[in-house]
């Protein structure tokens, strides 16, 4: 990796997520930045979920301060920084298989994702038989109030899973 950049590019990439890690040769990261942000824009347009987009200045910051405090390092802490996804997905890729939640969780994408094609096709089939109040109240409001409840189920999810996690801890504890 060469450690000598320019600090005028640095800063033109370190403007676009993702593009500063990658032009300080931090491939992974920089890809997995970049398609997060862009990721990000298009399910938020697409299933209308305008909300989703406060995430982007949070990653946008996080990869314009990651660049400048790795061009900032010393060399030894700079060669001794190992390129990696964000999500530490290296480890599950070169394992060859996914495990547990993680394929779970990629179930649960292809599922959404098929339901969503799905969804836009009878939609777009239904047009000529509904008024179109109804069919535009229907696409619109349906798939904002079913992310809206999948949201809420992933959260409900979470608390439980992690109180379970605490008393299942304490249980130990007192025996």
């Amino acid at each position: 990796m060469t450690r000598k950049k320019s600090g005028f590019l640095t800063f033109c990439f370190s403007l676009i997520p993702g593009a500063g890690e990658m032009y300080m040769g931090f491939m992974k990261q920089g890809i997995s930045i970049m398609a997060i942000f862009w990721s990000l824009i298009f399910f938020a347009s697409f299933l209308n979920v305008g909300p989703m987009l406060f995430i982007l200045p949070i990653l946008w910051c996080y990869s314009f301060f990651n660049v400048h405090n790795i061009r900032g390092m010393s060399d030894e802490e700079f060669y001794a920084l190992e390129d990696d996804y964000l999500f530490h997905l290296d480890s599950a890729l070169n394992q060859g298989r996914w495990k547990g939640k993680q394929s779970n969780l990629l179930a649960a994408g292809l599922i959404i994702a098929g339901v969503v094609i799905l969804w836009n096709y009878i939609g777009d089939c239904m047009r000529w038989m509904l008024p179109d109040s109804v069919y535009w109240i229907m696409m619109d409001s349906v798939p904002q109030v079913v992310i809206a409840l999948l949201l809420i189920w992933a959260g409900v999810y979470l608390i439980r899973g992690k109180k379970k996690e605490l008393d299942d801890k304490a249980e130990k504890q007192e025996g």
